[in-house]
């Protein structure tokens, strides 16, 4: 019998992976990417003499602003408890428009194909379009005060709240709604009794991560007069009183770090059992198992029998949920009560807003066009280039802070610590002190955000690290493989797919803060609309609103098309 001859070592002997669809879309990505960013730096005129002479003069600002003034901490503290309720009940408000919104645009729940197509682009416009650009207009239409931040808050987490609370609709189990159904229960009882109980848990993590975000964005919009302490560093940047302007950029930022930890605290308290640990939670699955059992009984057994009505056990996970609901309706009251905002108002407000928009119909795209041309690629630079930079710096950080792969305790650590610092003073507020220290124009803006996309990407990536397989670390290392040859052979390969995910993400953030950074003078498209609503042409505004929409929905139905094919 023949034996095979053995395998010829030569070109055929190499071994090379196979070009699948993913890996050839991650190539294209990055590589369509790279070149972006590269034509991005030209068109900015981005050198490294810029960067490290901009470095120096943040140094010089920096040092003329100390030491730290407190003059006006008063005043400072008054206004971030005002910036507090306007968190809280815009948040509040984006619940109450976002929860039917939400059940209009899930296709499970959905009343017919036309409500869902109408639902779904309200909240693609609202989560496109910034906060900061609402604040604008409803200044415009309401005059100054924390209303049009409130409101501000509110249409722009409808976009955020909408969307997950519809998709978290979407993936309910349909086995207890079609039992329920089959009882004889209505569309508004099959709801309550069998998809907001599954839902609860995703809707109190997403209000609770909505309040967080709020609470750092309701920070800024005094700049534009909607109310809060960024009417305080307005003020004292205007005045070039730098030192009172830095007091007030540290009550921000401890009044945010404080806010996390308390969110990430309360999150955890109500989260906590979550899969069936907490006490009543085996009730409840047994419950759930024997509804189907219903489905058999003739119907006219089914409508007499008592036990068809279904209701969830009170779980402690549930009382501790209604207790803070509870607390958060308290919050509620008392924000009207400490903004001095009369509650009818309130509601009749959307009435002067609508008046308002019909002053910007139709959009004037003809008298400002190349300037909206011209700005929108200036807002896409900044987002290319500051998102390269920022990730030559978060791509490190994260590793470090990733408690299995960092060096050691004392580095993450102290690596953690870093990123919550950077993450607890807003862009915009970056943008300002780079302006005052570099000057007007993109390099501003592109430093801001450089600094911002490393402390959100860092945390994105070290998460990711933390969650990969251990199993090819330990073959590696077994090898004799060194700390560098284990991170590039067995860790970055298992990261690299959620990597190309996160910074199209970042990338899809930064378009959307890029848009605004020219309201403080950072560049892009912010300046043109800061100064059409100065000078009162709500044509020009609607335009520049309506290009800022596209371009960003555009760039996220591209990154959503890339996060499916790579992850």
């Amino acid at each position: 019998m023949p034996t095979k001859a053995p395998p010829q070592r030569g070109a055929t002997s190499r071994l090379t992976p196979s070009l699948t669809k993913p890996s050839l879309v991650t190539r294209s990505t990055v590589g369509s990417f790279a070149l972006i960013a590269i034509c991005a730096w030209i068109f900015v005129e981005m050198d490294l003499l810029t960067v490290f002479g901009g470095i120096s003069d943040i140094a010089n600002l920096v040092d003329y602003m100390l030491p730290v003034n407190f003059d006006v901490l008063v005043r400072a503290l008054a206004l971030t408890l005002e910036t507090f309720w306007m968190a809280v009940l815009g948040t509040f408000l984006a619940i109450l428009l976002s929860v039917p919104l939400a059940f209009l645009a899930a296709r499970n729940t959905t009343p017919h194909p036309v409500v869902y197509t109408i639902a779904r682009g309200i909240i693609v416009f609202n989560r496109a379009v910034p906060d900061l650009v609402f604040a604008l207009i409803l200044v415009r239409a309401l005059s100054i005060g924390p209303l049009p931040g409130i409101l501000a808050l509110a249409f722009h987490s409808i976009g955020m709240i909408g969307k997950l609370l519809a998709d978290a609709i979407e993936q309910t189990d349909k086995q207890p709604r079609e039992a329920v159904s089959s009882v004889g229960a209505g569309s508004f009882q099959t709801i309550v009794t069998t998809i907001v109980p599954q839902i609860t848990p995703a809707f109190i993590s997403i209000a609770l991560f909505r309040l967080d975000i709020n609470l750092r964005s309701s920070t800024v919009l005094g700049l534009v007069g909607a109310g809060g302490v960024g009417l305080l560093l307005k003020e004292t940047l205007g005045q070039l009183a730098y030192s009172e302007a830095l007091g007030v950029v540290t009550v921000i930022f401890v009044f945010i770090l404080l806010m996390e930890i308390l969110a990430a605290g309360v999150r955890a308290m109500l989260l906590q059992g979550e899969g069936g640990n907490l006490p009543g939670a085996r009730k409840w699955k047994l419950l759930e198992t024997r509804r189907p059992q219903v489905a058999s009984m003739p119907d006219q057994a089914r409508r007499r029998t008592p036990s068809s009505r279904v209701l969830p056990p009170w779980t402690r996970q549930r009382v501790v949920a209604a207790g803070y609901g509870y607390l958060f309706a308290g919050l509620i009251v008392a924000g009207f009560i400490a903004v001095d905002i009369n509650f009818f108002r309130f509601f009749t407000s959307f009435g002067d807003i609508f008046t308002f928009t019909l002053r910007m119909i139709p959009p004037d795209f003809v008298t400002a066009g190349p300037q909206i041309f011209q700005g929108m690629v200036e807002t896409l630079a900044i987002a290319a280039v500051s998102t390269v930079l920022g990730s030559l710096l978060s791509i490190p950080l994260g590793f470090l802070a990733a408690v299995n792969v960092s060096v050691n305790r004392a580095v993450y650590s102290l690596t953690r610590v870093v990123l919550v610092i950077i993450r607890g003073i807003p862009e915009l507020i970056l943008a300002i002190i780079f302006v005052a220290a570099i000057g007007l124009g993109p390099v501003a803006g592109i430093f801001a955000l450089s600094i911002g996309t490393a402390g959100f990407l860092a945390k994105l990536i070290a998460d990711s690290v933390e969650e990969i397989d251990p199993a090819p670390r330990e073959a590696v290392t077994a090898t004799g493989a060194t700390r560098f040859q284990e991170l590039f052979t067995s860790v970055m390969p298992q990261v690299m797919p959620a990597l190309i995910g996160q910074l199209l993400y970042t990338f899809d953030i930064n378009i959307r803060s890029s848009a605004i950074l020219g309201i403080v003078g950072g560049g892009g498209i912010g300046f043109l609309l800061f100064n059409s609503m100065k000078v009162l042409a709500f044509d020009t505004t609607a335009a520049i609103i309506i290009a800022i929409f596209v371009v960003v929905y555009t760039i996220e139905l591209l990154a959503g098309y890339v996060r499916k094919q790579v992850i």
